[in-house]
């Protein structure tokens, strides 16, 4: 069995050899680069399975090097490392195309459960749905493949982005509040702090799937409750 490969993007060598022996020792194979520009340059030639990127690098900044991974096309999970609490600097990495994020000093055990949570969403139970379509509007969501097509043009999806979606496309024509999505998306062992989550990557959502994303017509917001896919 090939082990889980995680990308370590962090400049710090006692965090990283910290964090790295931690992993290890979880059974996940670990590559550690000291740079935005070295980490993101390994991504392209060795994907990994999940990339934890700090947000204070030597040659830029974590939320630039997220953004540019997104535009490569590379959609595997990505959790934030900052040293700073505030709220903004959260939402800033969501929008980039961030799944996660862990302020430091972060928690160990609560840093593992949030990496198993998130291999699981995006490699284990939707990995092992029965190979069934989804069709919404003129989109078709391949549940075996984690991949959304427009005709025959791919829609590049980060792996939260695409359970998103599948969970609205599940319940097509229903109101779902926030909570519901972030129960049914993130799961309780995920601590998100803010429904704001879910109205960042809804925004995100809709300008990867939406012809006219300013102004929606698949993914309606339903004003005191949250959002309804049309049906």
């Amino acid at each position: 069995m090939i082990p889980t490969h995680i990308l370590l993007i962090e400049d710090d060598p006692a965090v990283a050899g910290s964090l790295r022996d931690a992993l290890r020792q979880e059974g996940y194979d670990v590559t550690w680069k000291n740079t935005g520009a070295a980490g993101v340059a390994f991504a392209q030639v060795q994907p990994p399975h999940l990339i934890i990127l700090d947000v204070r690098l030597p040659d830029g900044s974590g939320f630039d090097f997220c953004r540019q991974l997104r535009q490569l096309k590379l959609r595997q999970p990505i959790v934030m490392l900052t040293a700073r609490r505030e709220q903004m600097d959260k939402v800033l990495g969501l929008e980039m195309g961030a799944d996660d994020y862990v302020t430091k000093p972060y928690d160990l055990p609560e840093l593992r459960s949030r990496i198993r949570a998130l291999l699981r969403r995006a490699y284990g139970e939707l990995a092992s749905s029965s190979g069934d379509l989804l069709y919404v509007a003129d989109l078709t969501l391949d549940l075996t493949q984690s991949r959304v097509l427009r005709g025959q043009a791919e829609i590049a999806l980060t792996p939260t982005e695409f359970r998103l979606l599948v969970h609205l496309a599940r319940h097509a024509g229903q109101a779902l509040s926030r909570e519901q999505l972030l129960t049914a998306v993130w799961g309780h062992d995920t601590p998100i702090e803010s429904d704001r989550t879910v109205n960042v990557h809804i925004r995100r959502l809709r300008e990867k799937v939406e012809h006219h994303p300013s102004q929606p017509t698949l993914i309606l917001t339903v004003p005191g409750i949250g959002y309804r896919l049309v049906g």
